[in-house]
């Protein structure tokens, strides 16, 4: 294993390993957030509020038809991981061959759905009549580019899952410098408009999964890519969606909720959608921290237990959960305070910028109960438990946060009431989690009968 930027994370100082994988992971999330977010820059300055709108109205939308897949490659990595720490190869490369065909299908099927049901579900969703032809230009352009997000996410799961979190970073300022380039000269020269935005992503999205396909095809041969192996086993398919699909179906449930919320957003017309969408991307800036300590913990965890380490494992998930708390929480605070700075830079219509500050400043001071969720639900699907998470996000961010919305709506027709949503059910599916963790133990070793 030498000559290679796999880490193996069951030896050496554990808030080092953590903290040294999850750093690049954090960087690798910053441009991500960048990439998605030079779309909405880019479009609201020089296409207007009415483009704005047009691409937010998308974006929950998106991550639904996406989140999914991306939700399998979470789960495959795990199942990746664990092999990894037990240093078990012949069924590593089983799990890597299986999970790359699989994602194919995924990714060729993904296409297709985008393309054609993309006029539909936005009619559904209430799209206001003045965007729509702009949010199904940009949604059908950038599903011509689904397998690209799909395999992307699959290859970089499994780099993520053998340790290896500097290659993801280094593919991703390429290709987010990429985006940003193509993105002032399709909207900015050549006027392509919202369309020119998506095929900006599409292009991008197709060079940074080139580039992780290369290094595969020339890493170690424990975890190579070789065309020939690729093809689906029943048995190793079936690990990987038990531990997938739970995953899966977790994102699309998040996602479910979040296009019934952006539906009721809808209503309140243009405006509310830009500046609910402008808040959007700078929400996401302060997920940074939340997502990369729980993608570092999910790999900490899996590896450790497949190696038989349990109180490495336990003392891991301690120190990544008070990490994410405290530093998602400072930059809640951060985003509460500057809130009408960073949605003027989108657009600086007053009614806009309104709107997304109205938001920030609902949510934001409870970022540290929406990262200690996400960092129970990584820990849990690290130890192999991902129908947990699942069966809370479906309880609690899907069905109470869509009948919250549905029954006070009607009382009170404002629209910080959708807002309050989100606090009021991370605060829930926190405190299931600590409940849960608490009773069942699942770091510690099993006792058979």
């Amino acid at each position: 294993m030498s000559n290679n930027t796999s880490t193996l994370m069951t030896e050496g100082s554990i808030w080092k390993r953590i903290v040294t994988f999850a750093f690049p992971l954090f960087w690798g999330n910053l441009f991500q957030q960048l990439y998605n977010t030079a779309d909405s820059l880019i479009v609201g300055n020089f296409l207007g509020d009415a483009a704005l709108a047009a691409v937010s109205s998308s974006g929950s939308l998106i991550f639904l038809m996406v989140g999914f897949f991306n939700g399998i490659s979470i789960g495959a990595g795990v199942i990746i991981a664990r092999y990894f720490g037990a240093r078990d190869f012949q069924n590593l490369q089983r799990a890597i061959h299986t999970t790359i065909a699989f994602g194919l299908i995924c990714g060729c099927i993904l296409t297709l759905v985008g393309i054609f049901a993309a006029p539909q579900i936005l009619v559904w969703m209430g799209t206001p009549s003045a965007v729509l032809p702009n949010s199904i230009t940009y949604f059908r352009i950038y599903f011509c580019g689904s397998l690209a997000f799909v395999m992307y996410n699959i290859f970089v799961g499994i780099l993520q899952s053998v340790g290896d979190s500097r290659h993801p970073l280094i593919y991703l300022v390429i290709s987010s410098g990429v985006n940003i380039t193509l993105d002032l000269i399709f909207i900015g020269v050549f006027h392509h408009g919202v369309g020119g935005a998506a095929l900006a992503t599409v292009i991008s999205q197709f060079i940074s999964v080139s580039l992780c396909l290369r290094k595969l095809l020339r890493s170690p041969e424990e975890f190579r890519i070789s065309f020939r192996k690729i093809h689906i086993e029943k048995d190793m398919l079936k690990r990987v969606l038990t531990n997938g699909l739970p995953a899966g179906f977790q994102n699309s449930i998040i996602s479910v909720a979040n296009v019934f919320v952006q539906a009721n957003i809808n209503q309140f017309g243009q405006m509310a959608v830009a500046g609910c969408g402008a808040y959007s991307k700078v929400q996401g800036f302060g997920f940074l921290p939340i997502t990369c300590f729980s993608m570092a913990l999910t790999t900490f965890i899996s590896q450790n237990l497949g190696a038989g380490k349990y109180d490495r494992a336990k003392k891991g998930a301690a120190f990544g959960a008070v990490c994410t708390t405290v530093g998602a929480e400072i930059i809640g605070v951060l985003i509460y305070f500057l809130a009408p700075m960073f949605i003027a830079a989108f657009n600086d219509t007053a009614e806009v910028v309104a709107f997304g500050t109205s938001q920030a400043r609902t949510e934001t001071f409870f970022f540290f109960l929406l990262a200690f969720s996400h960092c129970m639900a990584g820990i849990l699907r690290g130890a192999g438990k991902s129908i947990v998470p699942m069966v809370v996000m479906l309880i609690f961010w899907c069905t109470v946060r869509i009948g919250y919305i549905s029954i006070v709506i009607r009382f009170i027709p404002v629209i910080n009431v959708i807002f309050w949503a989100y606090p009021l059910t991370w605060a829930l599916s926190s405190l299931v989690f600590i409940l849960y963790y608490l009773k069942s133990k699942p770091l510690q070793p099993k006792i058979n009968a």
